[in-house]
Order: structure tokens, then sequence, then C-alpha cells
């Protein structure tokens, strides 16, 4: 006779509550060693920071499930910046110079995806391709030096709160909540899983996963440019050299949150988890005084962590898959 998983299991996901006991656990140690880590004041800062990590790990959360990646987010993210910046400053209107940014992340999944769909470039290679050559536009378009932002009513964008939460927070919660039910409940997100799943089984389905593939790049560039936009605003400046190593908070972010490496399998629910863990992981490393050297080991180790433990939670469905198979035949 089966045991039945309890209740709370079966809703929430046992990876998932070893997540949350993760983060109650690094509250409560950086809170022992700084007791100002549990303030309000901290709370809202870490969801302000977790912000763009979290519109860069939506669309990585797609990627990634699709068996793709994407390391040309922190570049992006840098370009889009600057680029809102100097459109703003050359008097062109905001929604306009908002739009238009958005369409240069469009460009970049473009070709991103042109690189992995068409020239078959390992995505790990293409988008470290695209890392240099947007970080380098982004040097190049400002000639190096950050681009104030005179207009208040955009910087607004970066200090507006609504019931007490920036509103960059809830631009990232509405997206989690958005692409989380797309990813869920549409035909979409269900051929994201099955490509991710096997790509020869869906192509034989039906499928067009060269499409899918564009689809999900270019909703990662403009979902990062949306950050990036957002992030300029709260700087008041365009700064080419933002944002490096960006995509690696994403990623760990993404891992963490249970989306496996191997394709196929995870959600958004599990990547929201893994942004929270992170970013107040990153800001009590901060906030403790860690310098910044032993910061990039802590993150390193943390992004070992989360690759193990996808080692591991892929081997016992691997393990389950094979006893299943087994009693069935």
């Amino acid at each position: 006779m089966e045991k039945k998983k309890p209740k709370i299991l079966s809703v929430i996901g046992g990876d998932k509550l070893v997540l949350i006991a993760a983060i109650v656990l690094v509250f409560i140690l950086f809170t022992a060693l700084n007791r100002n880590f549990m303030s309000w004041t901290n709370i809202v800062n870490i969801l302000i920071a977790a912000s763009l990590v979290g519109m860069v790990a939506i669309g990585h959360t797609y990627l990634i499930i699709a068996m793709q990646n994407d390391l040309s987010p922190g570049s992006l993210a840098a370009l889009s910046g600057v680029t809102v910046a100097l459109l703003l400053k050359a008097g062109v209107p905001i929604p306009a110079a908002i739009i238009l940014t958005m369409i240069l992340g469009a460009a970049v999944g473009v070709f991103n995806a042109w690189m992995v769909n068409k020239i078959h470039i390992e995505a790990f290679i293409a988008t470290l391709v695209s890392q240099m050559i947007v970080r380098g536009a982004a040097y190049i378009i400002c000639d190096g030096k950050p681009v104030s932002i005179s207009n208040q009513s955009f910087n607004k964008l970066g200090s507006l709160r609504f019931i007490g939460i920036p509103v960059a927070v809830w631009i990232m919660l509405i997206c989690i909540l958005i692409f989380g039910f797309i990813l869920a409940k549409t035909k979409f997100g269900r051929s994201v899983y099955a490509i991710g799943g096997n790509i020869q089984a869906a192509r034989l389905a039906g499928l067009n996963p060269e499409r899918i593939i564009l689809m999900c790049f270019i909703m990662i560039g403009v979902l990062t440019s949306i950050g990036g936009i957002i992030f300029s605003a709260r700087m008041n400046a365009g700064q080419p050299a933002a944002n490096i190593n960006l995509e690696f908070d994403a990623i760990t972010a993404v891992i963490l949150g249970g989306v496996s490496f191997a394709g196929g399998v995870g959600d958004m629910a599990g990547t929201f988890i893994g942004i929270i863990l992170i970013q107040a992981f990153n800001t009590g490393l901060t906030m403790v005084n860690v310098s910044s050297f032993w910061q990039y080991v802590a993150r390193g180790a943390l992004l070992l962590f989360a690759l193990t433990s996808d080692y591991i939670r892929k081997k016992r469905r691997d393990k389950e898959l094979l006893e299943l198979s087994m009693k069935n035949a």
C-alpha cells in the first residue's frame, strides 16, 4: 500500500519546503549577525534588488526548461539603461524611449536565437558572444561614461511606491504571475516543457522547436530590457559597467528553485523562492561586511550547491521513472 504524502507536501512540494526553510535559516543567521537585517527597510531593499534579478530569472526559467541558456542579460541590462538614457537626453518621449529600448532587447534575443537555430552554436557559446558584443556596444554608444537622466518623470519609475512597496517590485511580481500562468496553463508553456524533455519527440509531435526557442530568447531579451530600464530610473543614469554577472545570479536562483539544467522540469513558483533566497543571501553578505572578493567565492559556492542539488534531483527522478517502468512492465 502506497504511503500518502502529507497534505502540505502535496500542495507546496518537498523541494520548495526545503527552499523556504533555507530562506528562514538565512534570515535567522544574518539577523543574528546584524539585527537590522530583519528590518522592514532592509526587506524592501532586498525586494528592490531582487526585482532586476527576478526579471532575468523569469526569462531564464523558460530557457532552461527548454534546455537553453543565456549569458548576455547583464550586458543587455547595461545597454538598455544606457540606450534609454541617451534617448531621453535626445528629447524622445518617455513611452517611445521605453518601447524602442524593449525592441532593442527583443533584437538581441532574435540574434541569440539565430545563432542557436540557424548556425547551430551551443547556447552557452552563442550568448557568450552576444555578452561581449552587447557590453562593448554599451561602452561605445556612451563613450564609456555614465549617461545621467534629468527627466524627473522617468526617474520616478525608480522611486515610486504603491502601499509602501516600490513599483519595480510590483512589476516583477506581476510578470512572475503572468509568465507563471503562461508556463503552467497554456499550449506554449506545455511546448516549452516538451522540447526540454525530448526535442526530437516534440518535433515528431508537430511542434516547431526553433520557433519556441526564438520566442524564449525574445522573451528574456524584453524582460531584461525592462529590468535595465527600471534600474536606470533607480540610479538616475545609464551605466555601461552595471550589472556584471547578473545572469549568474539569475541562473543560480532558477536552479535553486528546482528548474533542471537537463530540461523539461521546473516552475515559476520555485524560481520566485530561489530569487528571494539568493538576494537575501547576497544582501546578508554585504550587511555583515564580507569582502567583495569572498562574496564572489560565496556566490560561486551557492551556484555549485544549486547545480549539485539539480544533479541529485535528476538522479532521483531517473530512479523513480525506472522503478515505475519496471512496475508497469
